[in-house]
């Protein structure tokens, strides 16, 4: 009876059962994920409100209904940025010399979207990138070279002309020798909060080619962002 006592498990001794120790390792990735994500979104969200206190609009900025965000891009004034514009953005485009619209949403967008631009007679150039996401050195340059070949004024927008509409203005900026990768990507933040890997695009910036952002900002940047893109669904 000894022997047989001493090779039974000591229930003391028993491993917890596994979905319990599952659960826990689940709270610790859960409350893992939100730290994470309070200290990269938050401190986006500071380094934005800071720009836009240190940053003043650039001249020429104006209201234009439908279009939020509206402002000049160049000193020239020959590229504007700004938000989706409605169907009476457009209109308004056409009216104040605008000849072509760049694109960059990457999103499946309806029949009436695509038609509203050319409906008020505007070109439309699309150069998709996904959300939170960088332009490829080919779109920066076709950016450019739209807005050479363009006979009138051209406007660069998104979704909600915060993010990729940022990046690829701070990447014409660099391009053209207009403003410094840092001066570009502090006016980005000014008007809005944009990704961690296009904050680091914008920073590494070149009149030769942009530095695309490395796997682990991309990894760190869309876990941080992931809640505000989920958002954009419904």
């Amino acid at each position: 009876m000894a022997v047989l006592s001493a090779t039974l498990p000591n229930p003391a001794l028993r491993k917890r059962p596994l979905p319990r120790r599952a659960l826990r390792i689940l709270i610790a990735l859960v409350i893992g994920y939100a730290v994470l994500w309070a200290a990269g979104a938050g401190g986006i969200l500071a380094l934005s409100y800071w720009a836009k206190e240190e940053t003043p609009a650039p001249a020429g900025t104006r209201t234009v209904q439908g279009i939020h965000h509206f402002q000049p891009v160049d000193t020239d004034g020959r590229l504007w940025r700004g938000a989706a514009p409605s169907p009476a953005g457009y209109r308004a485009l056409a009216g104040l010399g605008f000849t072509t619209v760049v694109d960059l949403r990457a999103e499946d967008l309806s029949a009436s979207q695509l038609a509203s631009p050319r409906d008020a007679g505007l070109n439309v150039v699309r150069l998709p990138i996904r959300d939170g996401q960088t332009p490829k050195p080919g779109q920066v340059q076709q950016l450019l070279d739209t807005v050479t070949a363009a006979p009138g004024k051209v406007f660069v927008h998104c979704g909600a002309g915060v993010g990729r509409t940022g990046t690829m203005a701070a990447a014409y900026l660099v391009k053209t020798g207009e403003q410094s990768s840092s001066s570009a990507v502090r006016r980005n933040l000014a008007v809005g909060p944009p990704s961690i890997e296009q904050i680091y695009y914008g920073l590494h910036l070149s009149k030769s080619e942009a530095e695309q952002p490395p796997l682990p900002i991309v990894a760190l940047s869309r876990l941080v962002d992931a809640p505000r893109r989920m958002l954009t669904w419904f």
